[in-house]
């Protein structure tokens, strides 16, 4: 995926919005084979983004939470939520 997973291994316990956004595009790619800059397009609309973001570019909590929001709404059938991320209620569940 282009990422360096290195990188979370402090985040463990207690995960940065930072760390839990690269760990779900991590596992999102490598699910689907799409690229890291494609889920960073559908995203942000902005194929560096995501790369900008492992490499330390700041990150709002509007752009987190939009990241968040996406991968839950698109998120693999059969594959497993990290445990250690809270997952947002989707928007149809929320308008229900």
């Amino acid at each position: 995926t282009g990422l360096d997973l290195r990188y979370f291994n402090r985040y463990k316990c207690g995960m940065n919005q930072r760390a839990a956004i690269l760990m779900l595009a991590s596992s999102y790619c490598e699910s689907t084979g799409l690229s890291l800059a494609r889920v960073s397009t559908l995203i942000f609309n902005h194929g560096s983004r995501l790369k900008n973001i492992s490499d330390g570019a700041g990150l709002t909590v509007a752009s987190a939470e939009k990241a968040t929001s996406w991968f839950s709404d698109h998120w693999p059938d059969g594959l497993p939520w990290p445990s250690d991320i809270p997952r947002p209620v989707s928007n149809d569940e929320a308008a229900a």
